[in-house]
């Protein structure tokens, strides 16, 4: 017995092979995407693990800085005679501690600028 020969029509053939270039395209499409994304995100990630080691970095300068500014006012006040100067001494250091905080604020504001504008 033969067995019968079924013929796929070209109609549907070529709607198959279609059909497959344009799912191949799209899962290219994708891949290129994907990479891309990849891209961006290790992009950002090194940005902000750059910015973080940075601002690590001020942290610690801003705080050995006003830990010295702290002990250098403590043996200054140790050595005062008197309670007006011991007050002269207290509203010097926290003009001074105070001017200190603002610039280092503008640090950590230009830090974040930098960041954001990676």
């Amino acid at each position: 017995m033969q067995t019968p020969n079924f013929e796929i029509p070209t109609e549907m053939r070529d709607f198959a092979e279609k059909s497959v270039d344009q799912a191949r395209t799209a899962v290219g499409t994708m891949m290129t995407n994907a990479v891309k994304v990849a891209e961006q995100v290790q992009t950002s990630g090194q940005t902000f693990q750059s910015t973080l080691t940075a601002a690590v970095a001020k942290g610690f300068d801003h705080a050995q800085a006003n830990a010295n500014a702290t002990f250098d006012f403590a043996q200054k006040l140790v050595r005062t005679k008197d309670l007006r100067e011991a007050f002269e001494l207290q509203s010097e250091f926290v003009r001074s501690q105070f001017a200190a905080l603002q610039a280092q604020a503008k640090d950590y504001g230009a830090l974040a600028q930098n960041a954001a504008a990676r």
